[in-house]
This record gives structure tokens, C-alpha cells and sequence, in this order.
């Protein structure tokens, strides 16, 4: 199952999966050029939602859609630095998505 830890340090924001950097996917959907941010709400912390959501899904289509819910709930609430499962992301993931008709 893969970990995701963000944290701000003195060179910046890092978040990683699995100890490895995690990609913005930006090529696929970009809110913005300024990379990650969270703890409030924005393009950053809606960036990091989307790239959260589409590496545990791969869906980019369920990423974007969500992404805005997601980073309202979600990444504008972390702390300076957090933590979560693969099994966090799904579960908010469930949490926000507007039930099927």
C-alpha cells in the first residue's frame, strides 16, 4: 500500500509516495506552475488533490472532477506536515465524490 507524506521544510514543500517524489502530473491536468502547496485553499492545494487522486486511481477523469471537492476537504486542512495511505486517499476519495443518480 503506498504512504504519501508532505512536509515544508526550509528549502520548500516536499511531498513524496513511497519515499520517491510524487509527480504534479501536470502534463495530464494543471491547475498551476507553482507546483504543491496546502493548508489552505487554491490552485496549489487543488494540484496536490488531483496528483493524490489520480496516482492511487489512475483515472484522470475522476481526478479533475474531484480534485476542487478534494482539496476543499482535504489538502486545505493539512497540517504543515501530514500523512496518508493509499487507503486515506480512497476513503476521501468516496467522501466527496457526489453519489451516482
Amino acid at each position: 500500500m503506498k504512504t504519501y507524506l508532505g512536509d515544508r521544510t526550509i528549502d520548500g514543500v516536499i511531498v513524496t509516495v513511497d519515499e520517491k517524489d510524487l509527480p504534479d502530473y501536470a502534463d495530464i491536468c494543471k491547475f498551476t506552475n507553482a507546483g504543491f502547496e496546502w493548508s489552505f485553499e487554491g490552485v496549489a492545494a487543488t494540484q496536490l488533490a488531483f496528483a493524490l487522486i489520480y496516482d492511487v486511481t489512475g483515472d484522470a477523469g475522476l481526478a479533475k472532477r474531484l480534485a476542487e471537492p478534494f482539496m476543499r476537504e482535504v489538502t486545505a486542512n493539512f497540517g504543515n506536515d501530514w500523512e496518508m495511505t493509499e487507503a486515506d486517499v480512497r476513503a476521501a476519495v468516496a467522501q466527496v465524490q457526489p453519489e451516482q443518480a
